[in-house]
């Protein structure tokens, strides 16, 4: 309890309110109670389930309610559930009654809307297609209660501005909340049918096992994203002069990527590319990664091997498809004095040549502990004068468009502000080597 700021508490309280108002008003609605009980346990039972094992609220029950019963009744499907809440959430009853207020709110408006529009003759009725209309109705109403309700709690919990607290939540919610009012639509449907309630709970089956593989699919990304955070990381530790360059790498690979108009899978693959391209230093001395003088010959040779060794690492990731390429090809250059394999041209797979541009132009703009950063004009002429040798055209030219149009905030990466003598120009203009 201590942990909820005292404005995040009094909203909870204020929310409490009108949700008592279900509450004593409810007698005179006259609610069929065991329809009532029916919904709550069936809704229970599916956060019981998906929402606590597979992650999710079961929405289509909650719409089912508002289709079928009175908005003070409606309003008091999701309380049971919070009752049930997963042993790890009982440490947080305030979040957990916040959860449940919010759902009650928000099923009240639902229900509210679409019994004011008549949609509970449309249901009952035989013009079944006039039902479409007020369900039509309670969706958006369902979605922007959710929004005022989040965004008002983000302003009190995390004392966010107002223009942010609210951002996005309406669209981002809209979608699926609609898929999930048409199966509570054709559940509340047939259960006025005279196919009855089982009927119509058999509308659900299909679509929990829809829902839970939407959330393993879901599951499995953040898995995805876990395990690129984890390698990131691992590569930031190790080489502290270059901490956040694959974030940055990543960020530049999808401005070349979405300038060149690629689709979003593809971008998406060209991002992780960016992020873990320097993965293979892990298999490099932390002493020559960490080295403040010139590398002798021996040890550039040792270096150069990284991206041999970070295709190694990430070969059974299949999840990464061409970004395995990039990993082991970024070095490589047009003319064919790149390495690990003196490719040219075309040989060049097209992911690593777009994502060379990105580890240059990062590697030249980025402040470390033996160079200062170049300004971005100047890191973009220098790509511009090695291009056609050292850099793909094509990828230097989408990259200076892009950031004509979005500009770049590099960030320094080094742990040690201060900076000491300049060391030795590369014989790799970008100095990307390291």
């Amino acid at each position: 309890m201590e942990a909820v700021p005292g404005r995040a508490r009094a909203l909870v309280v204020l929310a409490a309110v009108p949700v008592a108002l279900c509450v004593v008003r409810l007698p005179g609605t006259r609610t069929p109670w065991w329809a009532l009980a029916l919904l709550a346990a069936v809704y229970a039972a599916g956060e019981r389930g998906l929402g606590a094992r597979f992650g999710g609220t079961f929405h289509p029950v909650l719409l089912a309610a508002a289709f079928l019963l009175p908005p003070p009744a409606a309003a008091l499907v999701p309380l049971p559930a919070a009752l049930l809440a997963p042993a790890g959430e009982r440490t947080a009853p305030v979040r957990r009654v916040w959860r449940a207020l919010r759902l009650a709110l928000a099923v009240g408006a639902a229900s509210l809307t679409h019994w004011a529009l008549g949609g509970r003759d449309a249901v009952v009725g035989p013009d079944f297609p006039y039902a479409l209309l007020p369900a039509a109705a309670a969706v958006p109403a369902f979605c922007l209660a959710l929004t005022l309700l989040d965004g008002a709690m983000r302003v009190a919990a995390e004392r966010l501005p107002p223009r942010r607290a609210w951002r996005g939540l309406f669209t981002r919610s809209l979608a699926p909340v609609a898929v999930h009012a048409l199966a509570g639509l054709m559940t509340a449907v047939l259960w006025r049918s005279p196919y009855g309630p089982l009927s119509a709970l058999l509308v659900l089956l299909p679509m929990g096992v829809s829902c839970w593989a939407f959330a393993q699919y879901d599951r499995e990304r953040a898995a995805h994203r876990a395990t690129i955070r984890a390698l990131v990381r691992a590569v930031d530790i190790k080489d502290r002069y270059t901490r956040g360059h694959g974030e940055r790498v990543g960020r530049a690979s999808v401005l070349i990527a979405r300038e060149l108009g690629l689709d979003d899978g593809r971008v998406e693959t060209l991002r992780l590319a960016g992020i873990l391209h320097d993965i293979g230093k892990l298999g490099v001395p932390t002493r020559l990664l960490r080295k403040d003088g010139p590398l002798t010959p021996e040890e550039r040779r040792i270096i150069e091997l990284h991206p041999e060794y970070g295709h190694e690492m990430v070969r059974g990731i299949s999840f990464l498809g061409d970004a395995r390429a990039a990993i082991l090809h970024h070095h490589e250059r047009l003319d064919g004095s790149g390495y690990p394999y003196g490719l040219a041209g075309e040989q060049i797979p097209e992911c690593a040549r777009l994502v060379a541009v990105a580890d240059a132009f990062d590697a030249m703009t980025s402040t470390r502990s033996y160079s200062r950063g170049r300004p971005v004009e100047a890191a973009v002429t220098e790509l511009q004068r090695c291009a056609g040798t050292h850099f793909d055209p094509r990828m230097v030219t989408a990259l200076a468009r892009a950031l004509a149009r979005h500009g770049w905030n590099p960030a320094v990466t080094a742990d040690e502000p201060p900076l000491p003598a300049p060391r030795p120009p590369s014989r790799d203009p970008s100095g990307a080597h390291r």
